[in-house]
Parts: C-alpha cells; structure tokens; sequence
C-alpha cells in the first residue's frame, strides 16, 4: 500500500480542501447544504447515516471502508452517485467535502479525526472519542487548534428527556446527590461468534488497512465488525460500550470533568470466546460529594439499575425510554410516617428519535460554527472517565488522578497506559 506521512498528507489536504465552502469559519446561510463523507459503513455507520441521509440540507458525497460489501451499501444508500475509497486519506483530499461522520473501530478514531481537522473537515465521530486517554486530548487539541466543530457521538446529549432530567436534578429536585449508579448486564453466555465473515479472509477485505495502528496479527474473523469491542488492541468493552453513554449522563449532571480516584475490579471469567475485555466488571469514582458506580456483568441478565440518580428526596431511574422519580418517605424516628418527600415525576423518551436530533444538532452548528451538544471536550472527558476504570480493572488496584494534568498521581505503571504505541507507519 502507497502510504504517505500524517505531515504530508495533512499539508496536501489542507491545500485542497482550501476551496470547500463551509470549511472556512464563516457562518453558513440556512439553505447551504453541507457536503458529508462517511467513514466507517458498518452497522453504526448505517444507522446514523441513515438519520443524515433524510436532512434536507445534507448532501453525500463520499463513503470509505476497508471491507467492499459495507461500502457498496452505503454508496447505494446515498443514491450510488458518491465517490468511493478504501483509504479514508483518498476522502479527506476532497476539496468538496465539508465534513465527516466517522464510525469505524474505536482504534481509528484519533487518526480519522485529526486528520479531518487538519485538512479543514467538520466532524461527528462516534462514541467512545478515543482508544486512549492521550489521544482523547490530542483530538480535542487539533480540533480546537484548527477551529473544527467536532461532535461527538453520545446521542443522549441531544435527547429532550435527558434534557430536562439534567436540569432537574441540577437544581436539586429529588435533594443532594451524593451517590449515581450506573450499569449495563445481559446474558451473553456462551460467548460470541464471527457473524459476518468466515474463517478465510475474503478478498473483500483490506486487513492491514483494518488493522492500521494497531499490532498485526493474523486475519481473525472475531476481531472485525461488532466483536472488535472485545479486544484491547480495538476498544474497550462495554465500559466504553455502555459505559461511554451512561457515565456521560453521570458526569453532565455533576458538571465535573472527572473523578479525583477510581477503584475497580473484573476480569473476563467465563466467557471463553478468545476476547479480553471483562465479562464482569465493578468500578468505583470518587468525585467531590458524590460516589459514582459502574457495573458490567455479561453473565447475568437480571436488570439491575441502569441509569440511577439518588438524592435525600428520591431517585430518578432514567433509561431512553424516558425517566421516572420515585420519592423517599423520611420516617425519621416514626415507623408510621409515610408521607413522601416529594412529588413523583416522569418524562416518556424517544430512543430512536435522539439520533435525527444529534444530527440535526451537528449540521446546525456546522453552519452556526457554535459548539455542539456532545462537544469533543466532553468526549475527551467522558472517555477518560472510561478509560480510568478499565486501567484501575487491569491493574487490579485504587489510583488517584489529576483532572487538570490528566495523569495518574504517584504511579509510574498506570500513568504507562494513558498513551499506546502504533504500528508503524502510522503516526498521531
């Protein structure tokens, strides 16, 4: 494969896309379509796409991916009358592309995205932002640098329900918060199979360009598509699956950047599918006031809190279905008290409508150059926060951190794990 350098390839497409209309930091006119390049067209990459495809003022001009069969869908999906690459530099060369949605596999995203920057490209990037913590900063970095809109893709962010509960909660309507609960479990049990490709790679497939920065290693059919969550080298399970979504909400509503410690504990017990992310996994933040627990279990179905906010007046239980507050009775030293501590409350949501709203969102500010709902710092800040409990589960112990200097204090081998090394050519 004809490589070239990050700096060579980010001084040529600067000088190409110099021309794009809504690359320039003006601010666009309502009726301006923004021209888009999607990257990644798997099912993520489908569905979301899907949602941009249907905006008036969207235009497709471009779709990348390393496996043939997703690309040739989602240049159908677009009309069939948008260019196509194997190599996502090919796209950002386009000087008629405006911005990217960016859905490959987590290991990706840094690269795509600061590159994007560079070359003058607007971005939305899937959730989790990075892979790890130093990449996270280098996107926020280049993308502020360059003057980019970069939303990431925590949908939540745009959902009205998740909206309004954030604004109740914020002004104390169930009481002081001092403990969130946070989780995601179901049964997978036996463990997971390749579902798309077979034991020999397909001719369809670019496997190093899949692979990119990560260590190579043979065609593996489990590592591709979905099951890449499962592996260190490509993500990092479900706490930055699930995880990446629900401790996000957490974190919004405490308006933290991040925990000062986390504590945590798991591992991939029995599950025995050639992953190596935990199957079970129980992980503590310490923020200011407040205790902030992640559970993961996927050996065990039954439904524990999924999204919980507890205050001395009740607990909002929040899901995409919509939110509900049951209130706490304060029956002091009086068994028989039974008179609630507040009202309850309860707002219906619209899971599938949040991604249109994302979207809606991102093409806004493209034009409006505002910053939008999921804003890459908070991208960053959310999947440190992620980040911070698989090192803690890897290592097996507490660690403290420092927010503002983004390192772990006092310890040399978890502060090795904030950054991680890439395959050569490829450079951040």
């Amino acid at each position: 494969m004809n490589r070239v350098s990050r700096r060579e390839f980010t001084r040529t497409a600067i000088a190409v896309s110099a021309g794009s209309a809504l690359s320039s930091l003006r601010v666009a006119g309502a009726n301006d379509r923004v021209n888009m390049g999607l990257i990644g067209c798997g099912d993520r990459g489908q569905q979301v796409w899907g949602a941009f495809l249907k905006q008036q003022d969207f235009n497709p001009v471009a779709a990348c991916d390393v496996y043939q069969p997703f690309l040739e869908k989602a240049a159908t999906d677009s009309g069939g009358k948008v260019s196509k690459f194997e190599d996502f530099r090919r796209l950002l060369e386009m000087k008629d592309v405006d911005a990217v949605y960016i859905a490959t596999p987590d290991h990706w995203h840094a690269l795509a995205t600061v590159l994007a920057c560079e070359a003058g490209k607007d971005v939305y990037v899937e959730k989790p932002l990075s892979l790890t913590i130093d990449e996270g900063r280098k996107m926020l970095d280049v993308a502020r640098k360059n003057k980019r809109v970069v939303q990431t893709g925590s949908q939540q962010r745009s959902g009205p329900h998740y909206q309004r509960a954030v604004e109740l909660l914020r002004a104390g309507k169930i009481g002081p918060i001092h403990k969130i609960t946070v989780g995601y479990t179901r049964n997978a049990m036996p463990g997971f199979k390749p579902r798309e490709l077979g034991p020999e790679k397909p001719a369809t497939l670019n496997w190093d360009m899949w692979l990119g920065p990560a260590p190579l290693v043979p065609y593996d059919p489990f590592r591709c598509i979905y099951h890449f969550r499962w592996f260190w080298d490509y993500s990092g399970g479900q706490m930055t699956n699930w995880g990446a979504h629900n401790l996000d909400v957490a974190r919004w509503v405490l308006g933290a950047k991040g925990p000062d410690a986390v504590a945590a504990f798991g591992g991939r017990y029995e599950i025995k599918d050639g992953g190596e992310t935990p199957d079970v996994q129980e992980v503590l933040y310490s923020f200011p006031g407040c205790v902030v627990t992640w559970e993961g279990r996927e050996v065990n179905r039954t439904r524990d809190e999924y999204l919980a906010f507890h205050g001395t007046l009740g607990t909002l239980n929040m899901m995409r279905e919509g939110f509900k507050v049951i209130p706490e009775v304060w029956k002091g030293k009086s068994s028989r008290n039974e008179t609630p501590a507040m009202e309850p409350m309860e707002m219906a949501g619209d899971s599938r409508g949040m991604d249109t709203l994302h979207v809606r969102n991102f093409l806004d500010c493209v034009k409006s150059r505002k910053r939008p709902n999921a804003d890459v710092e908070e991208g960053h800040l959310t999947a440190t926060m992620c980040h911070l409990g698989n090192i803690a589960t890897r290592l097996g112990r507490s660690l403290k951190w420092d927010c503002e200097k983004e390192v772990f204090i006092g310890d040399s081998e978890a502060n090795k794990m904030l950054a991680r090394q890439y395959r050569k050519p490829w450079k951040l």
